[in-house]
Order: structure tokens, then C-alpha cells, then sequence
């Protein structure tokens, strides 16, 4: 099984010829090295309403005829662009056929800013999803704050591989995000959603090292790097 780590917090799951992409922003993303016309994917999975997170969903959704996987509320939003989509809500399990994705919870806000009328569309609840997929077990926290429950989901599952935000501002910073890599006890932790923008610079490869000082393996991966599990 290959991950690529499309930067900020997008990343695509693949098997053979099977494949699911998560938060896709490459558009508006001026680190990514992919544009969104080249992804080739079976599946989207949003985890908020953002538009950091969903920019480029409806466009790959269309692309690869492709449903979007999201929170009810997000899911109809999506719905309107014109995509296929399959809506669930945090706790439960959709069977895509080749994985199993389970919605677990995060703490943010979601919500689509329509700029030009001035209003915001209510997006659902913010969520992370836990990936089972060629017999690897992938989480993405999704955008969220620290919170103790990360250590029954952590407890519950057995984690290989976690993406956690480590940016701050927007979302928990990387003192935070030590604590959560303790608590969801992944065996090997990737650091996202930090770099994109000014304001939410961080020095990845810091993290990683303190990380390895608590025994906790962590990888830096750079937007288009494929790793192999």
C-alpha cells in the first residue's frame, strides 16, 4: 500500500488500482506539486467543511466519477455541486469495498464562508476519519484541538500511521500535538497541516525529534511524497 502526502492536510491511500483521497487542496495550495486535473481516485473523503480541506473535492469527484464521503450536512452541500456522495455522521463505518472508513471525532468548527452574499453555511460537525485498508490502519485527526478522547481512540484502535495537524493557531501546535501522538500511540506519526500559510509556519523536522525522544517514530513528508507500508 502507497500514502502520498499531497501537502497541508491532503493525503491518498492507495492499493493496486484502488484508491481514496482525503482533504484535497492543491489549487489553492502553493506548495502542492499536483494539480487536481492529475489525481486519479475512487473515492473522496472530506473530514470538515473548510474550504482548505474541500476546495478541490467536487472537481476530482467529477474527474474520476467518484463519490464524496462527508458529514450529513457537508455531504448535501456537496450534493448541489453536481457529485455523487455518500453521507454518514461521527461514529459510524462506511464500506467503500476495497477500506473501511470510520468517522471519528475532532474539535473545530466547520462551515463554508460565502463570501460575495455574506453568510455561512453551516458544514456539520469537524471530524478525523481511521482508514482500514490492505490490512493497514491509517488515522486522519482531521483539524482539531487536544482533547482527551484521543487516547480512547487511540486504546480502541490500532493505529499504524496518524496525520496530526501541528500548525497552531488554526489548529493544536506541536506541544499539543506530542500529547495527541502519545495518546492515539500510532506506530508512526506524520505531522500536517502546518507551512501552507504564514500563519501557521512550524519546523516539522522539530517535532519529529521530540517525537523520537518519546520513543514515538514520526516522518516529515514533503507535498508529492510517496511512502510505502
Amino acid at each position: 500500500m502507497d500514502i502520498i502526502y499531497h501537502g497541508h492536510s491532503c493525503i491518498q491511500i492507495m492499493d493496486g488500482d484502488k484508491s481514496l483521497i482525503i482533504d484535497p487542496f492543491l489549487r489553492g495550495n502553493a506548495l502542492a506539486v499536483t494539480k487536481p486535473e492529475e489525481i486519479k481516485t475512487d473515492v473522496v473523503l472530506l473530514t470538515h467543511a473548510h474550504m482548505d480541506h474541500i476546495l478541490d473535492a467536487d472537481l476530482i469527484a467529477k474527474n474520476n466519477d467518484a463519490p464524496v464521503v462527508a458529514i450529513a450536512e457537508l455531504a448535501a452541500f456537496m450534493s448541489w455541486k453536481g457529485v455523487k456522495t455518500i453521507d454518514m455522521n461521527i461514529g459510524g463505518t462506511v464500506n467503500l469495498g476495497f477500506a473501511k472508513a470510520k468517522m471519528v471525532q475532532a474539535f473545530h468548527s466547520s462551515g463554508i464562508v460565502m463570501a460575495e452574499e455574506k453568510t455561512i453555511i453551516y458544514g456539520g460537525m469537524p471530524a478525523g476519519f481511521i482508514v482500514n485498508m490492505a490490512g493497514v490502519t491509517v488515522l486522519h485527526a482531521g483539524d482539531t484541538a487536544l482533547f482527551s478522547d484521543m487516547k480512547m481512540i487511540g486504546d480502541r484502535h490500532a493505529i499504524d500511521i496518524a496525520f496530526i495537524p501541528i500548525g497552531d493557531h488554526y489548529t493544536m501546535g506541536m506541544e499539543d500535538a506530542l500529547q495527541a501522538a502519545e495518546w492515539y500511540n500510532a506506530k508512526l506519526v506524520v505531522p500536517v497541516h502546518y507551512n501552507t500559510f504564514p500563519v501557521i509556519r512550524q519546523e516539522a523536522e522539530s517535532f519529529v525529534q521530540q517525537l523520537q525522544s518519546k520513543g514515538i517514530k514520526g516522518l516529515v513528508m514533503s507535498p508529492g511524497e510517496k511512502i510505502t507500508v
